[in-house]
């Protein structure tokens, strides 16, 4: 279990490494000055944000996906990368959302303002969701942990889950407890919030 977090992860941080790289790219084709968005903030440093439930009921899921975020940009800087055949080192820049709304769009603009080059994150969709617009208005890449199906459907370019919606999870379990498990009476126990009232 541990090891498909991690990977996962890992997958996350590439791939908000990959998207870096090629707004920079785009950014020197076109010798225009994007809003801070996938540029790197000095010649050797690429910033990747993060953010995540750190304290309160949910800091155990936020402290994991911070460790396994850690872990693979520690991986990513031992291989020695280079963008543009220019070395670049990453450098994760960490804040706590607390699972709420409120305080992911303060700190999404926090983010935005300390000039990140991409996302790693929120945890919950109740913060991905509206935190997404800001990340989005500013081009930069956000990989979400988010599962409800509004999350991506919002139709952003920039925005990205690292694991499947509600309405996979939700239809994958429903025939497990159905089809294997041969159950006829099941509850539904929807807690109110944006990840209990997805789809299933």
């Amino acid at each position: 279990m541990q090891f498909n977090k991690l990977t996962t992860l890992s997958i996350a941080v590439a791939a908000a490494v990959a998207l870096s790289a090629c707004g920079k790219k785009e950014e020197a084709a076109s010798g225009s000055q994007a809003s801070g968005a996938a540029q790197a903030s000095s010649g050797d440093t690429i910033k990747i944000g993060f953010a995540a439930p750190m304290t309160g009921p949910q800091a155990h899921y936020g402290e994991e996906y911070k460790n396994g975020v850690t872990l693979a940009i520690e991986d990513a800087n031992a291989s020695k990368p280079t963008i543009d055949g220019k070395p670049v080192k990453f450098e994760l820049v960490a804040e706590d959302d607390q699972a709420d709304p409120k305080t992911a769009t303060q700190l999404a603009q926090k983010l935005v303002d300390q000039k990140v080059n991409g996302v790693i994150g929120h945890f919950n969709s109740g913060t991905s969701i509206p935190a997404s617009k800001i990340y989005s208005d500013a081009g930069l890449p956000m990989i979400a942990m988010a599962t409800s199906p509004v999350f991506t459907a919002q139709g952003f370019k920039n925005t990205f889950r690292s694991m499947t919606s509600d309405t996979q999870q939700g239809s994958v379990m429903g025939k497990f407890v159905v089809e294997k498990l041969k159950a006829k009476n099941i509850v539904i126990v929807d807690d109110r919030t944006a990840y209990g009232q997805g789809p299933g």
